[in-house]
């Protein structure tokens, strides 16, 4: 009796929360893109592949020995065409990601799922200087994957939303392989009581070749009364391989100083293929 006690107490205050991935509001994932984010690739196909952990044990607004770990798939093909629109190179995307969440309240398994989560859409359009790349664009999340209002950790969100995106890569320096890239996501839900949200993500790079190293981030903030913030440092490595086609990267982050939500880390690889 004493322990179904506990877990429905667990479970009334696991209610009042929000356990989706990072328990935002916002489809998008922050720590996704880094180095070089904000440069639109020559035009093509290509096929990108990331993988996504993140797990979490500290949360000020629950018991001791609470966790979430969330680990995505999201795969997304991106069609670089060769139209020009208003001096910018046109692009075309689509991402399916596949999410698995396992959440524990005070020590109790709360919930565990696997399942597809939302489909997004969208197109950009990219420019390039000769010291610069900029890139702009539009996108929408439907409303498409596993979603129980009964469970947790739904992959799902339940909802859908549009998503804007702006962002810049400047060289800082004549020969081209010191890069400072920003990649804004503004982000809007479609339902009530669900707050819009400005996601920044950062790198700063060196390059060696094909190689690139440095240092990335990720900055979060949500306009309403939700209140939520987080913030992230990492370092980043990359590396392509022009006779393969074959790119590749891989990236630890560490966040500090969140703000109303979980504070953790995100471990995130991602495979690039040209064809």
């Amino acid at each position: 009796m004493k322990n179904t006690m506990k877990k429905i107490t667990l479970l009334t205050i696991a209610a009042s929360l929000s356990f989706t991935i990072h328990a935002s509001d916002s489809h998008y994932v922050p720590g996704i893109e880094g180095i070089k984010a904000s440069v639109v690739p020559p035009p093509g196909v290509y096929y990108k592949g990331y993988l996504v952990n993140y797990s979490a044990d500290e949360n000020e607004a629950l018991p001791n020995d609470s966790e979430v770990n969330v680990t995505a798939l999201a795969n997304r093909a991106i069609w670089v065409t060769p139209q020009k629109v208003l001096g910018g190179d046109l692009t075309l995307e689509a991402i399916v990601p596949l999410i698995k969440t396992d959440l524990r309240v005070g020590g109790q398994d709360v919930d565990e799922r696997t399942g597809l989560g939302d489909l997004y859409v969208g197109g950009v359009l990219g420019w390039h200087g000769d010291r610069w790349d900029a890139v702009s664009g539009i996108g929408y999340w439907a409303e498409t994957g596993d979603y129980d209002s009964n469970r947790f950790a739904s992959p799902g969100k339940g909802y859908d939303s549009v998503m804007l995106t702006l962002g810049g890569n400047v060289k800082l320096n004549q020969q081209g392989d010191l890069n400072l890239s920003a990649l804004s996501r503004y982000e809007m839900p479609n339902g009530d009581d669900l707050d819009d949200e400005l996601i920044i993500e950062w790198g700063l790079s060196k390059s060696y070749g094909l190689l690139d190293v440095g240092l990335v981030g990720y900055n979060t903030f949500e306009t309403g009364d939700g209140d939520e913030e987080r913030n992230a440092l990492g370092l980043s490595i990359g590396y392509f391989s022009p006779p393969n086609l074959l790119g590749g990267d891989v990236a630890v982050y560490k966040e500090y100083s969140n703000k109303n939500t979980f504070e953790g880390e995100v471990i995130r690889a991602s495979l690039t293929k040209v064809f």
